[in-house]
């Protein structure tokens, strides 16, 4: 068994590609769905010498199977949110405290202490559903904030402006994070000129407002708040990390996450730098369920490690993805 606190002490490519290879032989020999699937594929912990052997289990498998490394029970399952009637993906996490360790490292890493922000969410479909990872992490970036304006908005957007306005004239350091189209509304009711004061975007209209292209999205965001730059989130219901982008959709990974593309012709092929491909993830927080997680999502990797996303497949677009769920 992997010693998680190791995971977190990750500080180089080597030390990331060893733990990597370690997660990978505990997986196949603990997950059997992933096993079954990395047998599909001839693959197995004899002939998976380096990061780039690794098998990357499409994100699918979520929706329709138990994805745990190991015989512990679910101490808290995430669930996607989904248009009515389609199949959510379900995860099922063993240990909590790997997933409060990943968001308040990565934190940290990227912005550092959370006891400097007041923390202001506005995440009004996310709140009215329930086992929402994201909803989990604000909770407590709010409770551990320890800031007595610190929390929850879901449809009050002037308490919201009253808040700010507050936090302002204090020169308090504060992070808004919200949904898009909650965001746009904000600013469609008042344009603001903030200091001080992050905006985070986690992405999604959540068929609330049409969709819109990043560029197009983040100068309207600009423009309501006054800020010179709109953050973003990259995270998901199946990982227990997110990476972070501080300006122009460049994320950039914690120490123990890394993305990688793959061919969109043959998802079985990874790309060098700078292709657009489809996004594969190595979470190394998921040691309990499944750390190589081939996703949805199109995008490019930089030669530094970080990224963007451009857009996602369609089902049609999949090209080999959906022969691999067994």
């Amino acid at each position: 068994m992997t010693d998680t606190n190791s995971i977190f002490a990750i500080n180089s490519e080597e030390d990331f590609n060893a733990m990597a290879l370690q997660i990978f032989k505990h997986q196949f020999k603990t997950n059997l769905v992933y096993q079954e699937f990395c047998n599909h594929l001839g693959k197995n912990v004899s002939n998976v010498s380096n990061v780039q052997e690794i098998p990357f289990l499409p994100i699918d498998f979520f929706k329709s199977k138990n994805i745990v490394s190991g015989p512990q029970k679910a101490s808290a399952i995430f669930t996607s949110s989904g248009t009515t009637g389609s199949v959510t993906s379900k995860h099922y996490v063993t240990d909590i405290n790997l997933y409060e360790k990943s968001y308040l490292k990565a934190f940290k890493h990227f912005y550092g202490s959370i006891e400097e922000y007041c923390v202001l969410a506005l995440l009004p479909s996310y709140l009215e559903r329930k086992g929402s990872s994201l909803i989990y992490m604000a909770n407590d970036l709010i409770k551990k904030s320890n800031h007595t304006k610190s929390g929850f908005f879901l449809n009050n957007i002037d308490a919201l402006l009253n808040t700010l306005k507050e936090v302002q004239q204090s020169a308090t350091k504060t992070l808004l994070i919200g949904v898009s189209f909650a965001l746009l509304d904000l600013v469609e009711t008042k344009k603001l000129k903030l200091k001080n004061t992050i905006i985070m975007e986690t992405g999604g209209m959540k068929g609330r407002r049409k969709e819109m292209i990043r560029e197009e999205l983040h100068h309207t965001l600009k423009n309501g708040f006054g800020v010179s730059e709109i953050h973003s989130e990259y995270g998901m219901t199946e990982l227990l990390s997110q990476a972070y982008s501080k300006g122009n959709g460049i994320f950039n990974c914690p120490p123990w996450m890394k993305i990688l593309t793959r061919d969109p012709e043959d998802p079985l092929t990874l790309q060098n730098y700078g292709k657009t491909g489809g996004i594969n993830v190595i979470d190394l927080a998921n040691v309990n369920s499944c750390s190589f997680i081939a996703t949805q999502d199109l995008g490019k990797v930089y030669a530094n490690n970080s990224f963007e996303i451009l857009g996602r497949f369609d089902h049609s677009d999949i090209r080999g993805c959906n022969l691999l769920v067994l």
